[in-house]
């Protein structure tokens, strides 16, 4: 089906992209890349970065943050893959689970609706929080926000979250998807009073708008780490930030940086030297 602009209440949704989804959904038609993958263990496999980070919460009990994002469930993505992924955060056992944007690809359907609420049930964290990406503010948005919401997950745009105790020294900022959305820093910001900041976005962009607001430590994806990457770095990464910090822990301007690679595919059904991954963290 061919539509000329988005769906849902994203931006930059343009003529030329509507044109490139409606020729990839008929070359991709009955997601066989995906089911032809899912037969293939090595694209199923699904790496998990752990990270112990010192945030300075001396006398607080350790927080267990799992962060997960670029689920593109779709004809792209092999489900297996997916059932890996979500059964590594579950092991994990985090106190919280965050949901990084991007969960599928092309226009939602009760299918993958009900495949996202699944996975994100599937993960037993007394609090999960998710913000929106790109892929999710093109189509109907409300049907996204309702999968997750089903399965526990409450969507953030432009607010904070204060953790119950023995962690109600971290505040959860979401800001809304730094390129198509409507990020909107002052708000949310605005009830983050706890000493220790950690920001929730879709992609690495949103640095610009949080830079200098006190937060200890962002979380992103959207790069997929290039998706497909050489021995010297990813071909292809869109937005300044992004390239310059595709993947990994960085730390910039005082604030941690971590960009995700995610889990699914988007564009080509392949990746190379970007494989896909969980991040499970250790805040002290």
């Amino acid at each position: 089906m061919l539509k000329l602009k988005a769906s849902g209440r994203g931006r930059n949704f343009s003529a030329a992209r509507g044109v490139v989804e409606a020729l990839q959904e008929l070359v991709y038609a009955r997601d066989w890349p995906a089911r032809i993958w899912d037969r293939v263990d090595a694209a199923t496999r699904v790496r998990e970065v752990r990270h112990a980070l010192d945030l300075r919460r001396a006398g607080r009990a350790p927080l267990k943050l799992a962060f997960v994002s670029d689920l593109h469930v779709g004809p792209l993505t092999p489900p297996r893959l997916l059932d890996a992924a979500f059964a590594a955060l579950a092991a994990y056992e985090p106190d919280v689970l965050l949901l990084g944007g991007d969960y599928l690809t092309f226009e939602v359907t009760r299918a993958k609706a009900a495949r996202i609420e699944a996975l994100v049930a599937s993960v037993p964290a007394p609090v999960k929080l998710a913000v929106l990406g790109n892929h999710d503010l093109w189509t109907d948005n409300a049907v996204v926000e309702g999968a997750l919401a089903a399965a526990g997950a409450r969507v953030l745009v432009n607010e904070s979250v204060a953790l119950a105790g023995p962690h109600d020294d971290v505040a959860i900022v979401g800001l809304d998807e730094p390129w198509v959305g409507d990020p909107d820093p002052e708000r949310a910001f605005a009830d983050a009073t706890a000493p220790v900041r950690i920001v929730l976005t879709h992609a690495p962009e949103g640095h610009w708008f949080v830079a200098g607001r006190g937060a200890q430590l962002m979380l992103c994806g959207h790069t997929h780490g290039g998706q497909i990457a050489l021995p010297s770095g990813p071909v292809v990464v869109h937005g300044p930030v992004g390239r310059k910090y595709p993947s990994g822990l960085h730390e910039v301007d005082g604030m941690r940086l971590y960009v995700s690679r995610g889990l699914g595919n988007v564009e080509l059904p392949l990746r190379w030297n970007a494989p896909p991954e969980v991040a499970l963290f250790t805040i002290s």
